[in-house]
């Protein structure tokens, strides 16, 4: 399955006229994710095509109001919606109390099912996939996540074709299982591969930090925060917060084989070029992202 990957909000603290608050939108198969839910999160997401109402579940990397101010809204429109499923949420140490303040803060509107759950490290545990978090430094609780797809035994076909195997017994070679096939031993392994699924990191709002980058090791895609150029490094370090060199470090460090930049400060919106140079200085493949960008990472088929 591909992983697809909307960015339905780009700015820090301050939203601009072209950014808004932080969301990133991560899609793959029936599985529709929601990173922070920053003020303006359901518009965005209708400007994207995105049906709020097939929203599974929604991570918060911490409780900054850029990152949170956009829940209220997103539940009572699903909630005026019939959404018909249970919205799990999750987050750091102090959700559930939050998402309970939430809830009690205006009138709410209908109903809908809600699960919370404060996580540390490992987040969800799927048949294809899961999500790992790991506690960064940004004063409050803060979270980074990773979607890491789970391998794949996948059949080499041009084999398969050539000794002209077909129907139910292919099932047995993925699952390891040697079969007999013409009056032949034919063992799995021969006709059989590991594909390595894709891993996707977001590292926002920290303090650059060395368990950032054992945790992106190898990522398919890193996204990171970088609020602040190189020469305000000690400004960055003060509020705990990373440039943009630092994000490519990271990137570098961990073997990621790309980075986008995001959470960039509006005192660069009219020279991004300024950011993206010093990253690009560190780690090549790096990109600023966009409000309603999309990315698509899928397998390469043999």
């Amino acid at each position: 399955m591909k992983v697809k990957i909307t960015f339905l909000g780009t700015s820090p603290a301050i939203p601009t006229a072209k950014k808004n608050h932080s969301a990133v939108f991560l899609s793959y198969g029936p599985e529709k994710i929601l990173i922070d839910c920053g003020e303006g999160t359901q518009r965005q997401m209708r400007k994207a095509g995105i049906n709020p109402c097939k929203l599974t579940r929604l991570l918060i990397t911490h409780w900054h109001g850029d990152h949170i101010l956009g829940i209220p809204g997103l539940l009572q429109t699903l909630a005026l919606s019939n959404y018909n499923k249970t919205l799990k949420v999750y987050g750091p140490k102090g959700t559930k109390r939050f998402m309970n303040e939430i809830m009690k803060m205006y009138v709410f509107v209908g109903k809908i099912k809600i699960q919370v759950k404060e996580v540390s490290k490992k987040v969800i545990d799927e048949k294809d996939f899961i999500m790992q978090a790991e506690k960064m430094i940004h004063g409050p609780p803060c979270l980074a996540y990773s979607f890491v797809e789970k391998d794949k035994v996948r059949i080499k076909k041009s084999k398969l074709k050539k000794l002209k195997i077909k129907g139910k017994i292919i099932a047995k070679l993925i699952e390891g299982k040697n079969i007999k096939w013409k009056g032949k031993t034919i063992k799995a392994k021969n006709l059989t591969y590991t594909q390595k699924g894709k891993k996707i990191t977001i590292v926002t709002d920290t303090r650059f930090n060395n368990k950032a980058i054992s945790f992106a090791k190898e990522s398919d895609l890193l996204i990171a925060e970088s609020n602040y150029a190189d020469d305000e490094k000690k400004i960055a370090y003060e509020y705990k917060h990373m440039t943009a060199k630092q994000a490519a470090e990271i990137a570098k460090k961990s073997k990621s084989k790309k980075l986008i930049l995001t959470h960039i400060s509006q005192r660069y919106e009219k020279n991004p070029k300024k950011i993206l140079k010093e990253a690009k200085k560190v780690f090549k493949n790096t990109k600023i992202a966009e409000d309603l960008m999309k990315l698509e990472i899928s397998q390469a088929n043999n």
